[in-house]
C-alpha cells in the first residue's frame, strides 16, 4: 500500500491504519523533534517535548485530520519525509512564540504576570464576569477554539477541575497543562481584547 492510500484509509477513520500510523511515525516525529532542537543548538526539558509530540500529533488530527488530509505526495514526497517538514515548522513556531527568560513575575500591559495566569482559579466564568454583554462576546471567543480546547476550558472552568487532575485526565506532565493553559489564556484575552474588552481571569 502507498504512502497516500495509507493516509486515506487513517483520515477515514480505519482504527487498524490508525494505530499502525501511530507505531510507525511516533518515533520518527520524535527524532525530528530532537534534530530540529539539536540544529536550533537548544536543548529542552522532557515535558516541553512531549508538549511539541502532543501539538503536532493534535495539528494532524484536528478538524476532521484537516492537515493530514493536506499530504499528497506530490513529486514524490514520502509520508515520512512530509511529517518531517510538517514537524520542523510545528517546532519552530513553538520556538518562535517563546520568550527567552520569561520571568514568571513580569507583567504584561494588563498588569497580569505569568504566575497570576497559571495560578489554579477554579471560579466559574459567570462569577468572574457578571455583565451580560462581556459574558456573550467571551462565548464567541470561546466558540472561536477548537474542540480540545473548549473541553479543556469546560473541564477546568465549569467543572472546577484542578489542574493537577487535569494531568492526570489528558495524560500529560503539568508542564504541558500550564503551558496548554497559558495558551489558551492568551488566546482569549486577544479575541477579547480585540471586541474593546479586556478579559480578567
Amino acid at each position: 500500500m502507498d504512502d497516500l492510500d495509507f493516509v486515506q484509509k487513517c483520515v477515514n477513520g480505519d482504527k487498524q491504519s490508525w494505530d499502525a500510523f501511530v507505531d510507525k511515525y511516533s518515533r520518527l516525529i520524535y527524532s525530528y523533534i530532537y534534530g530540529t532542537l539539536k540544529l536550533k543548538g537548544l536543548g529542552m526539558a522532557q515535558e516541553n517535548i512531549e508538549d511539541l509530540f502532543q501539538g503536532i500529533f493534535l495539528s494532524l488530527v484536528n478538524d476532521n485530520f484537516n492537515k493530514l488530509r493536506s499530504f499528497k505526495a506530490k513529486n514524490g514526497c514520502s509520508l515520512a519525509s512530509w511529517l518531517r517538514q510538517v514537524t520542523v515548522n510545528f517546532v519552530i513556531d513553538y520556538l518562535r512564540k517563546l520568550k527567552p527568560a520569561l520571568s514568571l513575575d513580569e507583567e504584561s500591559e494588563e498588569g497580569f504576570s505569568l504566575k497570576d495566569m497559571l495560578l489554579d482559579k477554579t471560579q466559574p466564568v459567570s462569577e468572574v464576569l457578571k455583565d451580560k454583554e462581556r459574558l456573550l462576546q467571551l462565548n464567541d471567543c470561546i466558540q472561536k477554539l477548537d474542540r480540545d480546547d473548549k473541553y479543556f476550558l469546560e473541564l477546568h472552568l465549569n467543572r472546577n477541575l484542578a489542574l493537577g487532575e487535569l494531568t492526570r485526565h489528558f495524560r500529560v506532565s503539568r508542564a504541558a497543562i500550564d503551558m496548554r493553559k497559558f495558551r489558551l489564556i492568551e488566546r482569549l484575552r486577544d479575541c477579547f481584547k480585540g471586541k474593546g474588552f479586556l478579559l480578567d481571569l
